[in-house]
């Protein structure tokens, strides 16, 4: 009798031992207690681990900042964090290139040592993890002429050459044949001259259009988002955003485009007439840019069809806007996919769903309140990741393309070493 006691006694012993660690590790209010749960935290995509080790190589201005001020153009060197000249406000679209300005800048930064940083700059080479060189190549395209033809344009294929030249001469950059350099060249024309020189590189790139599959591929550049012109939502807080966005499908933009671009033309003709969709065509000047704006923070859905390139910058004017991007395209490729899940706040059409009459609408029309509701959220939470800034913030668009940068790393680490195979060793030939 007392042996049965002590085997029941030790079986409630240990059904108490367990009940304690499953209640130690569930928060049992998720189930009983749901409305007492605090507000949802917008997850953490930051990885842990030490900064990466970027060595960024001293340029004259006319390289970058100096084509922000064309009186500084041949200005004093170097640029530092106490003479960098803030990135202009009245820039209007060039600002959706501007990666490499914020690129830069974060170099420059030296924190307060208190937050979480992906890249830090190290004066030492020999300790660097990768170099980063800082030539603003969309921007010299932007100021220094308007097209081929343009005489101006000699002075961006100069600055090509010479940087070209001085690449060459660099030891790290012949060390590694330029796989651990990280060049951004975020317009679709930027290093247009010269471009094929540098394919061994890390580019920092929007998309793939205007690259061959043998210089530019996913794996090893980084897309990087276009910095958005509108202004961010910084205040969304209506009751009931659904019925608060009175249009449901909004886009404001060029409809005149090339490649598969050519299909806002036609969208054009199958949209019109619909009194619950605004498409307009329009050019980016600052009235524009400001009723953009407006038209996209009062709107449900904003349409993102491809432009000259797979991408454009309205689709990330829309995720700082939390209107619902409907992105048509085959063949979009879309920043930290590896860590963001797009179709958790946006929705995609192939082209050809997109052109069939009457379809995209009707979809749109159908879509569930409470999904769009969710889609809204979402966007809230994610778009600090798309915000470019000086000082940066822990997880803003800097941040998250450096970490980019880091995870390419390995797969250039490893051309290198290949690479060194045949090399004869210095100490060789010495012998020889």
């Amino acid at each position: 009798m007392y042996g049965k006691a002590a085997i029941c006694l030790s079986f409630v012993i240990l059904f108490l031992i367990s009940c304690s660690i499953y209640v130690g590790t569930v928060d049992l209010r998720s189930y009983f207690f749901p409305l007492l749960q605090s507000p949802q935290v917008p997850r953490s995509l930051c990885a842990s681990g030490p900064p990466l080790r970027v060595y960024m190589y001293d340029l004259p201005r006319k390289f970058h900042v100096g084509m922000m001020d064309r009186r500084s153009f041949e200005g004093p060197a170097p640029v530092t964090a106490d003479n960098l000249p803030p990135w202009p406000s009245n820039s209007g679209i060039k600002k959706q290139h501007s990666v490499e300005y914020w690129l830069m800048a974060s170099l420059l930064y030296g924190g307060n040592g208190n937050e979480d940083r992906e890249a830090v700059r190290v004066s030492d080479p020999e300790s660097a993890e990768a170099f980063f060189v800082p030539f603003f190549s969309s921007l010299s395209f932007n100021t220094h002429g308007h097209n081929m033809t343009d005489p101006e344009t000699e002075v961006d294929r100069r600055l090509q050459v010479e940087l070209l030249e001085f690449l060459q001469k660099s030891k790290y950059y012949q060390r590694s044949g330029g796989r651990d350099h990280v060049i951004p060249m975020t317009h679709p024309n930027a290093f247009r001259f010269l471009r094929q020189e540098l394919n061994a590189s890390i580019l920092i790139v929007v998309d793939f259009g205007r690259y061959p599959k043998t210089m530019s591929s996913l794996s090893k550049d980084v897309v990087a988002p276009y910095v958005h012109v509108v202004d961010s939502f910084t205040d969304d807080d209506a009751f009931d955003p659904y019925e608060s966005r009175t249009t449901l499908l909004f886009f404001r933009g060029n409809t005149v485009r090339k490649d598969q671009g050519k299909i806002r033309i036609k969208l054009a003709k199958i949209l019109s007439g619909s009194d619950d969709v605004h498409y307009e065509k329009s050019v980016a000047t600052p009235k524009n840019i400001i009723m953009s704006t407006d038209g996209m923070r009062s709107s449900k859905f904003c349409l993102h069809p491809a432009g000259d390139t797979p991408s454009s910058c309205r689709l990330f004017d829309a995720i700082v806007s939390h209107c619902v991007p409907v992105i048509v395209s085959d063949k979009i490729e879309l920043p930290y996919e590896d860590e963001i899940d797009y179709s958790e706040f946006s929705i995609f059409f192939s082209m050809k769903e997109a052109l069939e009459p009457g379809y995209l609408v009707n979809q749109l029309r159908q879509f569930p309140k409470d999904r769009w509701v969710e889609m809204w959220k979402q966007l809230k939470n994610i778009s600090h990741h798309f915000e470019f800034q000086y000082p940066p913030k822990k997880e803003d668009g800097v941040n998250m393309l450096w970490r980019q940068v880091k995870r390419k790393l390995p797969r250039a680490q490893l051309a290198i070493h290949r690479s060194r195979r045949l090399k004869v060793p210095d100490w060789w030939q010495r012998r020889r």
